[in-house]
């Protein structure tokens, strides 16, 4: 039996890097893994490694999130499937192009907010009702050091994850009177496509791999947890 035995887990950005890493790890510990990505072959490639695992069958949801009425129908498929929601792991995030705040393209500056910013608040607002019915619903939001540090050039991202780290802590706040608790976990350093984009010249070998964070994300995931509206950052 493993830490999650029969809970139900649903991971964003779950095709690759941490998001793929979280949900083999969830799938190893005995949660039942809902995966959420854009790309339909990166999605049943993991499916083959939870299955691979002796766990149940991934639900995949190809979706892109910078289509935000397509998030809205998740809650009530997921309540017909499944009556709740314990885990969310909200991971999936987009960079965007760095440069000079005022050079941004206004459409890609739109879509690094739909994605960091506006989709999070859908999967609030269609989940929040499945996690109350959970026992101990457990929400996680991947943040980043760019949310309190400012970086020349990162305009968009680090405003996207500003919103984001104060958007979570406003309903960890409102979740106080409930079986629900919210956090944000920050990754730092980590070998991961984004981070490889970000910092072209870095050798990734000199970072720690996704599957090194996964014990925090099970901690966080645990219903004995009873942290809410922290950020939580990896220290390794």
């Amino acid at each position: 039996m493993g830490q999650l035995s029969g809970r139900i887990a649903l991971v964003t950005g779950a095709s690759r890097g941490i998001g793929r890493a979280v949900a083999l790890r969830y799938a190893a510990e005995g949660a039942q893994i809902v995966a959420v990505a854009r790309s339909v072959g990166g999605l049943e490639e993991l499916d083959d490694e939870i299955q691979a695992l002796g766990a149940p069958p991934a639900l995949l949801v190809p979706v892109d999130l910078a289509d935000l009425d397509r998030i809205d129908p998740l809650g009530p498929q997921l309540f017909q499937r499944f009556g709740r929601l314990d885990i969310l792991v909200a991971n999936a995030a987009l960079l965007g192009t760095l440069g000079p705040i005022g050079h941004h393209d206004p459409k890609l500056w739109d879509e690094v907010f739909r994605v960091n910013v506006h989709a999070n608040w859908r999967l609030i607002r269609t989940l929040d009702p499945l996690l109350r019915r959970a026992d101990a619903g457990r929400a996680i939001f991947v943040t980043s050091g760019a949310a309190t540090r400012a970086n020349a050039y990162w305009g968009a991202y680090c405003a996207s994850k500003a919103a984001l780290d104060q958007m979570i802590r406003v309903w960890a706040l409102e979740l106080e009177r409930t079986n629900v608790r919210a956090n944000l976990l920050s990754p730092g350093a980590t070998r991961t496509t984004m981070r490889a984009n970000a910092f072209p010249g870095e050798d990734p070998m000199t970072l720690k791999p996704p599957e090194d964070l996964c014990d925090l994300f099970v901690e966080l995931a645990l219903a004995s947890c009873l942290r809410n509206g922290e950020t939580v950052v990896a220290t390794r």
